[in-house]
Formats: structure tokens, C-alpha cells, sequence
């Protein structure tokens, strides 16, 4: 009986699941602000915070010596401290000096202690959307764009990075300010100043929320236009070479040019937005701050009030605006960075298609059998793929599986590694249905040689190596010596430490499948995939790669996915797929009396080779 893939429900998260929400956001992310298994990080939290209490102490203070100072100043005469102590001016003036000193040091120590569990955070979150991308589906990085999804995951990192800095470095500190600075005022002057002072806080508050929610439908356009842009110059130089086949260099700078239009509107749209902003708020600050100061004269002038009650007050509302400006600052960078790790959240919600099952077990691999028992599948629903396909890979033998494109053959492979599951019946590797097992066991039993091979933008010994994580030098020669590619590899500047450019631009097709089958060596897995590995190669090198190939697959489990038949007339049977079922099946000389599809199939590869070979010596007798 075939199971039916694991349900969804049973990846449980080990986190909150994230919402593009302020209180949901800090809740996703207090895991890694007290990370469990760091009580180093755990004790910076604790003396950032008592150092951030301490600096706000001192911050309040800091106006209480500036009216001492003025005082002493105005008066000549020193200030007396609960009858006990005098301080003339050149005292108060020093210690107003060390307490704004101290003050800025206690706040930068705090942030300095506070970094490292900062950064932790934006590590550990950058890795597990690192690692969830990996577990995502064939299905989805087949939909998406490599550089989108890189400009979102480094918004996204941003976007932590700028709520845990503003909310542990400013939010806090200046919700404390603010009380102290509150309690300050009603006990030094009377409760008006607290309610004047409480509602221009208020206006300000709320003229900034309305303002930066404004803000936000900008800033969400410029980052769509900034996807869009990286997206088409990415694309544009990850083909470089078919740009420059078709000389459409300019095309594509129109491309990008259109983009970086777009993008260039938005950003003028969002610093525009940010001036109106810091004006409004200004002007309602001042007007605030105006009348404190106001009430204050007035009492200095009715000898209510020292000057030094006047200069204090002004102390106060000046350092009153620096917190009240990172409010406004704060706010619209949370909501900024709430905008920018929306995406990042979207895609840590997106739903992994493939999971093992919850009672998954390793795979046993015994003699590698591999079977196929009436399998269907279908990429989209109202076009089904495979209908109904069954048949046998035995131990240690070739089976190849040709047909027209469109058939579904590269389908099976992506089956077997379970890149998709299956719809119906089911895939068996010596009597165990894969989606038994972990996906890891699997893959790590079958070896695959491809198409097209994409290299690494690192070394030939590292993309070698890919293949058996730690192997050393000597198994990297080894294998590099089997696929018959170490001379080439000798020839190198750098031998094995010659880097190999993004995506093997540097190598040949024939040198990058080599090192494909090369790796596919040194991993030596008991089932091998060659998934018409020679079919973008020329006639000559096709050859020299094809002996290469059966060296590999001696004694192993094989299933070819195979565009050129010629390549295939040696397997112990060849499957032929038309429409999504098995239309013809036996071995070439079987398939060839039968005079069928693949008959035909074969005459008209036959043809074009003839066709082929016919118009390289015209080309020779010209040159």
C-alpha cells in the first residue's frame, strides 16, 4: 500500500508564525534577541539594559546642572545642597560637562553590548530563510528569479536589522526619557507644563503615524521597481553570451534603463515624502516648545521662577527632541522595515510541497533496484503528464527512457529524486515507496549527471569535491582521473585550484560535464541518473564524454534519459514515452524490427547527422 505524502501540518514551526505586525514581528523575533542556548547573549541584554537606565539618569540630570550653573552664574553666589554642601559655577559647569560625558558613553556601551545580539538575530534569521529556500520545491525556484529572491532576502536582513536597533537601542531608551523627563516637570514647575508637553508629544505621534503610513504605499512601489531592475540585470548577465549572439546589447540596456526609471521616480516620491514629514513635525515640535518656554518666562518675570527654572525648561524640551525626533524616526523606519520583511516573511510561509513523512526512516539500499508502479503526475492539474507509467530498473542494470519532447522523460528523474511527489502509484527502490524515507537518504543514494552542468564559481578541486564533502586530495585525483580529465586539469595555470568562473563560464561543455561525471564518481552512489548528459555536445566530444559515461555506470543501477538514441543502443532495455504512457519498450534491435516510433525516430536522427557531417565537409573544402 502506498502512503500518501506527509501532511504539511506535521512540520511544525518552532517559532511564531510571522505577520507583517509590529507586536507579531517583535514576538518572531524574541527567540533570537534571548537566545536558549547563549547565556552570554542573554547577560549583554541584561547590562545593555541596565547601562541604557543608568545613561537616562544621567540624561535627566544633565539639565538639573545647567540651572544650578545659571543660577550660580546669575547670582554669584554658589548653590546650596540640602544645607550641607555649596557648589560655586566653575564646579557645576564641570559636572554638567562629565554628566553629558557619561551619559553618551553609558549609551554607547550599551549599544556596543547590544550589537552582538543584534547581529545574532540577523544571522540566525538570515540562515533559516537560507536554509527554508533549500527545503522549498523544484516547483517554486522554477517560478521565481534569482536576483527578486536575493534582493528579498537582503531587504529582509535590513528590515531585522533596523527593528531590533531602533526598538532595543531607541524605543525603549526613549519611553523611559520620557517618563523620567514627565515626573521632572510636574515636581520642578507644575502639572500645565506635563499636560502642554503630553500634547504636543501626542500631535507629533500621531501626525508621524499618519504620515509615514502615507510613506509606506511609496516605499513599497520603490521596492517592487527595485526587484524588478536587479531582476533584469541579473537576468540580463547571467546570459550574457546569447545578449551578444544576437547583438541586443542595446535592448537590454533600454531594459534596464526603464527600470531604473521606474525605481528613480519612487525614490524621488520617497525623499519628497520624507521632507514634508520632518517639516510638519517640526513645526509642531516648535510650536510645543514655544509656548513651555512662554510659561516659563512668564513666571521668571513674575519671580516665580529663577532664569535658571528658564534655561532648565529649555534644556528639557531640546532634550526632549532628540527622543521625540527618533520617534518619528522609528516609527517610519519599523514601518520600512516591516514593508521590507514582508516579502521575507511570505517567503518563510511558503509552504514546503515535498516533506518526509513524520515516521520517515533511512533508505536501505541493498541492490538498487528501482521501480516505477503505475505512476501519474502533473505539474499543472488540467494537464497530466505521466499516466500511468510502470516499469523496472533491475540491479546493476541500463534502462533508457527515449520519446518525442514534451513526453515527460526529464519528468521521471525529478520524480526519483523526489523534487515532486508523485500523484498516483508510486516509485520503489528495492521494495521501499521514497516517500517513506527521508529525502536525504535518497539523495544520497542516486547520482546525477545532467544536461547541463552548472559549476560552482569556485575551484575545479572544490566542484569535484562537491561530490563527497571532505574528500581529500587524492580521491579529488582519483575521480578526476576516471573521467578522463585530469590531463586537462594538469594543463591549468592553477591545476586543481584554477577557479572556474559563475556557472563554469570559464570550462567547456565537454570540460564541465567531465566534471560532473567526476564527481558523480566520488560520490559512487549505487543509482545513476545521466539525464541526456551529452545532448548539447558535439558529435566528436559526445563520444569521448559517452565512454566516460559507461565507465560510470558499470555495475550500477542506471536510468539514461536520452535525446540521442545512439547513445542509448547498449542499454539492457529502452523504455519509449509518447503522450504520457509507455508507448514501446525492448532493446534496440527489438524496437528497430518493430519499425515504430522509435524506428522513426531513429531513421530521422539518422538523417540529420548525415545532414550534419555532409554540411562540415562543405565548410572544411571552403576554409
Amino acid at each position: 500500500m502506498s502512503p500518501a505524502p506527509a501532511s504539511q501540518a506535521t512540520q511544525t514551526a518552532p517559532f511564531p508564525k510571522p505577520k507583517p505586525k509590529f507586536q507579531e514581528t517583535l514576538a518572531f523575533l524574541n527567540p533570537y534577541l534571548w537566545p536558549r542556548d547563549r547565556a552570554d547573549l542573554r547577560l549583554q541584554v541584561v547590562w545593555a539594559l541596565l547601562f541604557m537606565l543608568f545613561g537616562k539618569l544621567l540624561t535627566v540630570a544633565i539639565p538639573y546642572t545647567y540651572k544650578w550653573a545659571t543660577n550660580a552664574l546669575t547670582s554669584g553666589d554658589a548653590v546650596q545642597f540640602w544645607g550641607l554642601l555649596a557648589a560655586g559655577p566653575i564646579v557645576l559647569v564641570i559636572a554638567y560637562g562629565v554628566a553629558r560625558m557619561m551619559s553618551q558613553i553609558l549609551n554607547n556601551i550599551r549599544d556596543a553590548l547590544f550589537a552582538a545580539v543584534g547581529q545574532h538575530a540577523v544571522r540566525g534569521l538570515a540562515n533559516r530563510a537560507f536554509v527554508h529556500l533549500h527545503n522549498l520545491s523544484l516547483r517554486f525556484h522554477l517560478q521565481r528569479r534569482t536576483g527578486g529572491l536575493s534582493r528579498v532576502i537582503e531587504r529582509g536582513k535590513a528590515g531585522i536589522e533596523t527593528i531590533i536597533r531602533l526598538s532595543m537601542m531607541v524605543g525603549i531608551p526613549t519611553a523611559v526619557e520620557f517618563v523620567l523627563t514627565a515626573v521632572i516637570l510636574w515636581m520642578q514647575f507644575n502639572i500645565w507644563y506635563v499636560v502642554v508637553v503630553a500634547v504636543t508629544v501626542v500631535i507629533y505621534v500621531w501626525f508621524s503615524i499618519v504620515a509615514s503610513n502615507w510613506r509606506i504605499s511609496i516605499r513599497k512601489d520603490m521596492n517592487e521597481a527595485d526587484s524588478d531592475s536587479m531582476s533584469k540585470a541579473v537576468d540580463s548577465l547571467l546570459n550574457f553570451e546569447t545578449v551578444k549572439y544576437f547583438g541586443n546589447e542595446q535592448l537590454e540596456a533600454d531594459r534596464y534603463n526603464r527600470a531604473t526609471g521606474m525605481y528613480e521616480k519612487a525614490a524621488i516620491k520617497t525623499y519628497t515624502s520624507l521632507a514634508w514629514l520632518n517639516i510638519g513635525q517640526a513645526v509642531i515640535f516648535s510650536i510645543g516648545m514655544a509656548i513651555v518656554m512662554l510659561m516659563s518666562a512668564w513666571e521668571v518675570a513674575n519671580g516665580r521662577q529663577t532664569v535658571g527654572h528658564f534655561v532648565m525648561v529649555n534644556a528639557f524640551m531640546m532634550q526632549l527632541a532628540i527622543p521625540l525626533n527618533f520617534i518619528g524616526t522609528l516609527y517610519r523606519e519599523i514601518s520600512t522595515g516591516l514593508v521590507d520583511m514582508d516579502a521575507m516573511f511570505t517567503l518563510l510561509d511558503e509552504p514546503k510541497e515535498v516533506v518526509d513523512a513524520p515516521d520517515a526512516k533511512e533508505l536501505s539500499v541493498a541492490a538498487a533496484a528501482v521501480s516505477f508502479k503505475d505512476v501519474r503526475f502533473s505539474y499543472d492539474p488540467d494537464r497530466e503528464i505521466l499516466k500511468g507509467v510502470s516499469f523496472d530498473v533491475p540491479a546493476g542494470k541500463t534502462v533508457a527512457i527515449v520519446g518525442p519532447s514534451g513526453a515527460g522523460k526529464s519528468t521521471i528523474s525529478r520524480l526519483l529524486f523526489r523534487f515532486y511527489d508523485v500523484k498516483g502509484g508510486s516509485i520503489e527502490i528495492d521494495g521501499q515507496d521514497i516517500r517513506t524515507v527521508t529525502q536525504a537518504s535518497l539523495r544520497h543514494a542516486i547520482g546525477m549527471v545532467p544536461q547541463d552542468t552548472v559549476l560552482f564559481n569556485d575551484t575545479v578541486a572544490y566542484n569535484i569535491g562537491y561530490g563527497k564533502f571532505g574528500a581529500s586530495r587524492g580521491e579529488i585525483e582519483d575521480a578526476a582521473e576516471r573521467a578522463q580529465i585530469a590531463g586537462f586539469i594538469a594543463s591549468l595555470p592553477k591545476g586543481y585550484d584554477t577557479e572556474v568562473g559563475e556557472r563554469g563560464l570559464k570550462l567547456s561543455g565537454g570540460e564541465k560535464q567531465r566534471v560532473a561525471i567526476a564527481r558523480t564518481l566520488l560520490k559512487s552512489p549505487p543509482i545513476l541518473i545521466l539525464d541526456e548528459a551529452t545532448s548539447a555536445l558535439d558529435t566528436h566530444t559526445e563520444r569521448e564524454i559517452q565512454a566516460s559515461l559507461d565507465d560510470v555506470s558499470r555495475n550500477r543501477t542506471t536510468l539514461v534519459i536520452a535525446h540521442r538514441l545512439s547513445t542509448v543502443v547498449g542499454a539492457d532495455e529502452i523504455i519509449v514515452l509518447k503522450d504520457g504512457v509507455v508507448a514501446e519498450r525492448g532493446k534496440h534491435h527489438e524496437l528497430m524490427a518493430h519499425n515504430g516510433i522509435y524506428h522513426s525516430m531513429w531513421e530521422r536522427q539518422r538523417a540529420a547527422d548525415a545532414a550534419r557531417e555532409n554540411l562540415a565537409k562543405v565548410v572544411a573544402e571552403v576554409e
